[in-house]
């Protein structure tokens, strides 16, 4: 009767002691598993959030009013004929009217406030009822309708082509082509007429400019005649004629200066040689002279026929005399001829020097006027280019006045309406197909969002590798729901008695899973006779697990004694049901033996030491010497005891009783218990003094587990149908 029951073969007869490392992956390698293991956890979160998306996108639709979006094509002409003559800058504008840039200015051009407000002029639209309101005035109306205008109103360009898009949206199809018809009307039409009207003003302004330039032109003009007539300036060139008259002036008087010199040498060489008694035959005039050359001739004539007179006859020879008397006079005419060649040497050095005092006295004179001048050229200038800057500013306006003159009138559309807009069948907006798309993306997205926020937030534990990784505790087995691998049929109701189940279905995976944590028991404690099942927090389902492991030991024939060591809410003791009158307490106090109150589980023939019926606690006997008495009593009558225990966190009772046991047992139910608590209940037990099987989950759903994790439930598909 007092025989030990063997659980299990010793550790390392049949399998290691320990247990050998799983093997992890790379940590650089994603694991597709995981990502699926996650999205089979939360799809119907996911879902969830999607559907809830797609109904609000839904709804959303449905409250919108709808709207028609009508669209008016406008062309830009790429060459505009000509009628006027083009000027400079308009032909240079023209060559680069049409670049890129001019055409993305005129999309803006086409609903711009200027362009927005000429529309809803053109169309009247400030005295429409909408926005002609009681208590608003015309200007308020007109604002009221730029702006609605303004809001619905979108240009675009159509590719790379010169074509322009106006599109307006309204809820009337009618008003939306009627006003985004009007909008190409207004690009066009509207566009050239305030053309025309700024070459009128254009034409205005010039014609007032040119006319006062033309006024001060005349005025600069009259002004330079006056000075120069002031100042005997006929011309500007009157500086460059009075210098080339210094300049002759220069080049006479350093020929008369040099003559005069000539002149004046030559008389004075003359009176030189006469006054040092020369007879004047070699005064170098007197030699040049033909008159005394032909003396000298008839001089030396009489003078041969005297002296041939002279060898014939005596000295008073009336021939002799008379030759005498001829070469006298021949020699008076001589002398008195050159005379005359002296007299003209002196004459003609006077009028020399008289000549050049002409001159210099004109060169002074030129030389003062050219002085005068100089001063005068300078104002002359000045008054002279501002002359010149009045006509040319007057010449530039007049040329101005009549290329605007001769563009008035005949000015030419640079754009043509290529496709008006036509009243829209089907509405713009909503768009359902798009609202829908936006919000299933909306709600994905928003779904992986909350997903993973789930996820990350997320403190249970979901596997034995959870356990083992976060915890560092032992893992024995899990669980299952119930309802998880029984059919209702199976368990004779909605949710069935998890405590009925271990004995009514004894082939099945739930009364599988106590058998394997009977095993899991024996490999972790070598011979467990006082097996301690507790929790952190109430309602893990440790009373559940003492109960079913309890009647699983006992229908194999084992002696096994159940003892309810929860004071406060019973489990055991209410699973029993009816009203006791002895219990744990009253066997610890003494007052009844340990045979006299316990029951006997009719089925599998169980016994269970309850708590009485009464409401009075006594913690201390709990925990006592009596207790250890108790234990050591039971475990020689007993193949096994289980101890179903108080919570650990709320209550000091229980961790003194896990010291009295050889194996003791966390239960933490599946995705709910906190990983914080049972942290908390770890750090709560004495060190050394707690001999820790493992920890098990509750309450696993296995057809849900392979989302969760690999352990030994998430191949449950594989294997169900040996349960069978």
């Amino acid at each position: 009767m007092n025989k030990s029951v063997v659980l299990a073969p010793q550790p390392g007869s049949l399998v290691p002691a320990t247990r050998p490392a799983a093997a992890h992956a790379p940590a650089d390698r994603v694991d597709p598993g995981l990502l699926l293991a996650f999205l089979r956890r939360r799809w119907p979160l996911i879902l969830g959030v999607l559907l809830l998306c797609l109904a609000a996108g839904l709804v959303i639709t449905a409250r919108q009013t709808p709207t028609y979006l009508s669209t008016a094509e406008v062309t830009l002409d790429a060459k505009v004929e000509p009628i006027a003559p083009l000027s400079e800058d308009d032909r240079l504008a023209a060559q680069g009217s049409l670049g890129e840039t001019y055409i993305d200015t005129q999309v803006e051009v086409m609903t711009s406030s200027h362009n927005v407000a000429g529309v809803v002029d053109r169309l009247g639209l400030a005295r429409d009822r909408r926005f002609m309101q009681e208590g608003v005035n015309a200007a308020g109306a007109r604002d009221a309708a730029i702006a609605y205008v303004e809001d619905g109103v979108t240009a675009f360009r159509s590719g790379a082509t010169y074509t322009i898009s106006v599109a307006f949206e309204s809820e009337d199809p009618a008003e939306a082509a009627r006003i985004a018809n009007a909008f190409a009307e207004q690009y066009t039409l509207g566009t050239l007429a305030d053309k025309e009207t700024g070459d009128g003003k254009a034409l205005k302004e010039v014609g007032a400019r040119m006319e006062a330039a033309r006024i001060q032109a005349s005025a600069d003009a009259a002004t330079l005649s006056r000075y120069r007539l002031a100042h005997n300036l006929p011309t500007t060139t009157d500086r460059s004629l009075t210098e080339q008259e210094i300049s002759a002036y220069n080049q006479q008087v350093t020929e008369a200066r040099a003559q005069a010199a000539e002149d004046t040498a030559r008389l004075a060489t003359a009176r030189q040689q006469l006054g040092m008694g020369s007879a004047g035959d070699d005064v170098g005039e007197a030699l040049g002279s033909g008159v005394v050359a032909s003396l000298r001739q008839q001089q030396a004539g009489y003078a041969a026929e005297i002296a041939s007179l002279s060898s014939k006859y005596g000295p008073r020879h009336p021939d002799l005399l008379r030759a005498r008397s001829q070469l006298d006079a021949v020699t008076g005419q001589i002398r008195d001829e050159i005379g005359r060649v002296i007299s003209n040497l002196s004459a003609k050095a006077a009028v020399s020097q008289k000549r050049l005092d002409s001159l210099t006295g004109s060169l002074n004179v030129s030389q003062g006027a050219l002085r005068r001048d100089n001063v005068a050229m300078v104002d002359l200038q000045d008054i002279d280019q501002r002359a010149q800057a009045s006509k040319s500013l007057y010449d530039n306006y007049l040329s101005r006045y009549k290329e605007l003159a001769a563009r008035i009138g005949i000015r030419q559309p640079e754009a043509r309406v290529l496709h008006p807009a036509l009243p829209s069948e089907t509405p713009a907006r909503p768009n359902f197909l798009l609202n829908m798309v936006l919000s299933g993306a909306l709600g994905l997205a928003l779904g992986i969002i909350c997903a993973i926020t789930a996820e990350m937030m997320f403190s249970g534990l979901t596997s034995g590798e959870d356990v083992e990784r976060r915890l560092g505790v032992h893992y024995l087995c899990s669980v299952p729901e119930l309802t998880s691998v029984l059919s209702r049929k199976e368990r004779g109701g909605v949710a069935g008695d998890p405590v009925e189940a271990v004995i009514d279905h004894p082939r099945s995976a739930f009364a599988e899973a106590f058998r394997n944590l009977r095993a899991s028991i024996a490999f972790a404690v070598e011979n467990p006779r006082i097996i301690a099942i507790t929790s952190a927090l109430p309602s893990e389902g440790k009373t559940t697990v003492a109960l079913c492991l309890a009647r699983s030991m006992a229908s194999g024939s084992d002696r096994i004694l159940l003892i309810d060591c929860d004071v406060r809410r019973r489990g055991v003791s209410r699973w029993i049901g009816g009203t006791r009158e002895v219990g744990l307490l009253e066997v610890l106090r003494g007052e009844v033996q340990l045979e006299d109150a316990l029951v006997t589980d009719t089925r599998t023939g169980l016994s269970v030491l309850p708590l009485s019926s009464s409401a009075q606690e006594d913690h201390a006997l709990l925990t006592g010497t009596g207790m250890d008495t108790l234990l050591a009593l039971a475990a020689q009558s007993f193949d096994a005891v289980i101890m179903d225990t108080a919570p650990v966190l709320p209550m000091a009772d229980a961790r003194l009783l896990l010291c009295k046991a050889d194996a003791s047992i966390i239960a933490a139910r599946w995705r709910r218990t906190p990983e914080a608590a049972v942290r908390s209940l770890l750090r709560m037990l004495p060190a050394g003094y707690v001999g820790l099987a493992g920890m098990i989950l509750t309450r696993v759903d296995v057809r849900k587990q392979a989302a969760f994790g690999v352990d030994e439930n998430a191949f449950y598909k594989a294997y169900k149908d040996y349960y069978a």
